[in-house]
């Protein structure tokens, strides 16, 4: 362990004599998934501020609707009333089988987009900074089964995501998705509801402890009448409390967003959001609050601004401290766009090679397993995980077997390389360009460019080694299988 930092130690900025290519790709595998040479030596150059500015821009990245979500919702607007004039049960199960196909399908097709989002290094960090938020503000389509719903829940922590964080939470407030899963929709003034108070409080605001259950029920007034209409959001007067409530100490007739704004200005909802980035980005074991004082102050300051934030945490002098660099396991999720990024190699849109795959690992994108959203850490790897996880990159290094595919999928294929998407796995001219380089050359080229360890010289003569045993007309099929080996290795678990 190298020596602890203070916590005004911790979130100054990283010193300017300490960018180098190693804090570049740190920065890079921690920020997005993967640190692509090209991209280290752009990062570089172009100095660290320069960098969080093209990571976390003012504006961020679209993400228009995709296509069969659209038909989709054409097609369930057209259903929705048929449903209701339904003359017996048979023909509602009927209708009720097509809805559910028309949802599940939808889903499945915004999960690939976003991956396939995702994967485009020029947008990584933002679209993992909206996974962050996502698993902050959690929905999850087992009880929300409207895909309509999470495209607009993920829309719009895409597009507040670098403003106010007061600002987002608000908007969330009014996310179909949260309102449903969260029960907002049964919160009334007769009938106070307080599963979104609470969750607002502990988990998206707060924390355990900072607050009274005395807190959450009275919060909970506020949010009454919280409906879901036809274009969205809207309060039904009905069912609304305009009565006075007492939230931590201060009494008035509060609206939901003035309890939100009440939140904010409680002492905890400085360090909440660091800390629960510091679980997420660079360690499952984060200080105490207290150690984030300086960094919480700075981002109050800001007004809550969620970019400022991530400038001032992506920057400090602790995100680059040795003692969090090359130990942090790699989420399912993180694991597979950074192969496709260290491989470059273009995303497979059929949803068997790669949601299966991305759940047999441990994770569905739309499905976190609680309000608390995903634990991570070591939780990621067990025998079943790690060995979804060895697959996945051996089938990235063999050639995709079209033989197997449906007509579908077939179609799905030739559109993608209609659209110029087409290294969907390691070719042999891949392998034959990276055998070119020998068998020192392969080690070095497989160990500096894949891993985040500095790895020892016996790790890489014991490679040097077995590349240069064996038949030379076997070597290319040596490097291949050496190279699997290295993406199935401990050490490519680790960023």
């Amino acid at each position: 362990m190298s020596a602890p930092l203070t916590p005004e130690q911790a979130w100054q900025p990283l010193p300017a004599t300490s960018w180098d290519s190693a804090a570049a790709r740190h920065l890079l595998r921690r920020a997005g998934w993967a640190a692509r040479p090209d991209d280290v030596a752009r990062a570089f150059a172009d100095g660290l501020p320069a960098t969080l500015n093209r990571l976390f821009p003012e504006t961020p990245p679209s993400f228009p609707r995709p296509v069969f979500m659209v038909k989709a919702e054409t097609r369930l607007t057209e259903l929705r009333p048929k449903k209701r004039a339904a003359n017996t049960p048979k023909e509602r199960q009927i209708i009720d089988r097509e809805e559910r196909e028309l949802e599940r399908l939808a889903s499945v097709e915004f999960s690939l987009k976003w991956l396939q989002a995702a994967a485009d290094p020029e947008r990584s960090a933002y679209e993992k900074w909206v996974l962050f938020l996502a698993d902050v503000y959690v929905v999850a389509f087992e009880k929300v089964r409207r895909a309509d719903y999470h495209y607009i829940h993920r829309d719009l922590l895409r597009t507040l995501g670098a403003g106010p964080a007061t600002e987002l939470t608000k908007a969330i407030s009014r996310s179909p998705a949260m309102i449903d899963y969260l029960d907002l929709s049964r919160n009334s003034r007769r009938a106070p509801n307080e599963n979104f108070a609470r969750e607002l409080l502990e988990l998206f605001v707060l924390g355990e402890g900072h607050y009274a259950e005395g807190d959450i029920k009275q919060a909970a007034r506020a949010f009454a009448g919280y409906r879901i209409g036809k274009n969205g959001y809207r309060l039904d007067a009905r069912s609304a409390d305009t009565g006075p409530k007492t939230v931590f100490g201060q009494t008035g007739p509060w609206t939901g967003d003035e309890v939100i704004d009440l939140a904010y200005a409680q002492p905890a909802a400085a360090t909440f959001l660091p800390r629960e980035m510091a679980r997420f980005y660079l360690t499952d074991s984060p200080p105490p609050s207290e150690f984030f004082a300086p960094l919480g102050a700075a981002w109050r300051a800001s007004g809550f601004a969620l970019r400022n934030l991530c400038h001032a945490f992506f920057g400090s002098t602790v995100f680059y401290h040795p003692d969090y660099q090359a130990n942090y396991i790699k989420s399912p999720v993180h694991y597979l766009l950074g192969l496709v990024q260290d491989l470059r190699l273009d995303l497979t849109p059929l949803p068997r090679s790669t949601l299966q795959p991305l759940r047999q690992m441990g994770q569905n994108l739309l499905e976190p397993p609680n309000v608390r959203g995903w634990v991570g850490g070591r939780l990621w790897i067990n025998s079943s995980t790690l060995a979804a996880r060895r697959q996945f990159a051996k089938t990235l290094c063999n050639p995709l077997d079209e033989g197997t595919l449906n007509a579908d999928e077939r179609l799905e294929l030739t559109a993608a390389r209609d659209a110029g998407r087409f290294r969907f796995s390691v070719d042999e001219d891949r392998i034959h360009d990276l055998a070119s380089l020998g068998p020192r050359g392969v080690a070095d080229r497989l160990c500096d460019f894949f891993l985040p360890v500095a790895v020892t010289p016996a790790y890489r003569a014991t490679m040097v080694d077995y590349l240069d045993s064996g038949p030379k007309e076997e070597f290319e099929d040596r490097v291949r299988r050496a190279t699997i080996a290295l993406l199935q290795s401990p050490e490519y678990q680790l960023c």
